[in-house]
C-alpha cells in the first residue's frame, strides 16, 4: 500500500475512535500498574471513609462512588452531602448498570466515562462537520487533560459534557425537544453545564423567539430546580455552591482568585501564574473579547453566547479553583467545548486552531493525579 493510500485510509478513521482507543489504553495502563484494581480510580479519603481510605482527603470521584453503592444513605461519607447529591445522574447510572452489585460499580464508572468521551467526541465531530469544519478538531474535546483527569478519577465531567455536546448538536439542528432533554440530564450530572442551555435561551431571545426561549429554558431548568428542592427538604440544604469542603466563594473583583493569592514563596506564585494564565485566564479573556466583538457586530448566534458565558465565569472563579491545577483543568473542559462550538457554529478557523494548543497539557500526564 502506497503512502497516499495509507493517508487516505487514516483520514477515514473517526476522531471518536481515536479517543476511545487512546483513553482505553490509558485505562489499561493504570489498571495494569495498580494490580487491576478498579478502586484505584476512586481515590477514597480517610477523612470521609476511614475503613477504605487510601489518601488523606481523597478526591471527588469517591463521592460519586459512595452515592452509587448506597444511593439513599451516603451522606455520612460525603463532605457536603447536598452539593454532591446534586450530581446524581452519573452515580445513579453506574448503580443501575451494575444491577446493584457493589463490586461491579467501580468498573461501570470507568466504562461510562470511556463511552462518554467517545460519544462526546462524536457529537463534537458532527457539530464541526455540519458547518464544514475538520472533524479532527474534536480530538481536543476528547483528549483534553481535564477529560483524561476526569476519566482517571471517576469524575462526572465526561458524561456531563457528552450530554451537553449532543444538546448543542440537536439545538443547532432545530430539534429543541431532544436538545432540552439532554441539557436537563447534563445539569443533573454537573451543574456547570447549565451555561450551555442558558446561551441557547439568549440566542432564542435575540432571534425574537422570546416566548419559545422562555418556555424552553424553564423546561430545561425545571428538573434541576425540582431536585434542588428535594435536596433541601431531604438534607436541609441547597446543592448549589462554589465547591466541596474547604472551597472558597466566588470572587466579585475580576481575577482576584488569582492575583489576590498571598504567599511568601514568590517563585511558587509565579509558576502557578504561568500555568493559570496559559490554561485558563488568557483563553477565557480572549473568549470574552471575541464574543463581545461578535455581539457588537450584531452576531447573535448561539456559538457567540456559548463562548461568552463559558468565558465569563473565569474572572470570578474562587482561589480554591484557580490555584488548584486539577480543579482548574476540570473547569476548563467547558471552555474547551465552548471554543470548539464557537469555532464550528461561527466558522472561525482561528478559534479551532487555538483550541489545539490545549492538547499540549497532556505533557503533564499523571502529574495532576499525583497531587492526590
Amino acid at each position: 500500500m502506497e503512502a497516499a493510500e495509507i493517508r487516505e485510509q487514516l483520514a477515514k478513521v473517526p476522531a471518536w475512535l481515536v479517543v476511545l482507543i487512546l483513553a482505553g489504553l490509558y485505562c489499561l495502563y493504570v489498571l495494569a500498574t495498580h494490580s487491576w484494581d478498579p478502586m484505584t480510580f476512586v481515590v477514597i479519603g480517610r477523612e470521609y471513609d476511614p475503613a477504605h481510605g487510601i489518601a488523606n482527603m481523597g478526591y471527588d470521584g469517591q463521592f460519586a462512588y459512595q452515592i452509587a453503592i448506597n444511593p439513599g444513605d451516603a451522606a455520612s461519607f460525603l463532605d457536603i452531602p447536598a452539593y454532591r447529591y446534586q450530581r446524581i445522574l452519573y452515580p445513579l447510572l453506574a448503580r443501575l448498570l451494575s444491577l446493584g452489585n457493589d463490586a461491579v460499580v467501580p468498573w461501570m464508572m470507568i466504562t461510562i466515562n470511556l463511552a462518554s468521551l467517545a460519544l462526546g467526541t462524536l457529537a463534537t465531530e458532527k457539530i464541526l462537520a455540519d458547518h464544514g469544519q475538520s472533524r479532527w478538531y474534536a480530538l481536543t474535546f476528547g483528549l483534553f487533560t481535564g477529560q483524561m483527569l476526569s476519566l482517571r478519577l471517576d469524575l462526572t465531567e465526561p458524561m456531563a459534557f457528552m450530554l451537553t455536546q449532543w444538546g448543542v448538536l440537536l439545538f443547532d439542528r432545530k430539534r429543541l425537544g431532544w436538545s432540552g432533554l439532554l441539557f436537563a440530564l447534563a445539569a443533573l450530572t454537573r451543574e456547570l453545564t447549565l451555561l450551555f442551555p442558558a446561551a441557547c435561551v439568549l440566542a432564542l431571545l435575540t432571534e425574537n423567539r422570546k416566548i419559545r426561549g422562555i418556555v424552553w429554558g424553564m423546561a430545561v431548568l425545571m428538573p434541576f430546580m425540582l431536585w434542588q428542592v428535594a435536596l433541601r427538604l431531604w438534607l436541609g440544604e441547597w446543592g448549589i455552591g462554589s465547591g466541596g469542603a474547604r472551597a472558597s466563594s466566588f470572587e466579585i473583583i475580576p481575577f482576584k482568585g488569582w492575583w489576590g493569592y498571598h504567599t511568601e514563596a514568590t517563585m511558587v506564585f509565579v509558576l502557578f501564574s504561568l500555568f493559570v494564565l496559559a490554561v485558563a485566564l488568557v483563553p477565557s479573556t480572549a473568549g470574552i473579547i471575541t464574543a463581545v466583538k461578535g455581539l457588537w457586530r450584531r452576531h447573535f448566534g448561539v456559538g457567540v453566547w456559548i463562548l461568552l458565558l463559558n468565558s465569563l465565569i473565569f474572572p470570578f472563579l474562587p482561589t480554591s479553583n484557580v490555584l488548584n491545577p486539577p480543579g482548574l483543568v476540570r473547569m476548563v473542559i467547558g471552555l474547551v467545548a465552548a471554543t470548539l462550538d464557537y469555532g464550528a457554529l461561527e466558522r472561525s478557523k482561528t478559534a479551532l486552531r487555538f483550541s489545539v494548543l490545549w492538547l499540549f497539557l497532556l505533557a503533564f500526564g499523571e502529574g495532576l493525579v499525583a497531587i492526590y
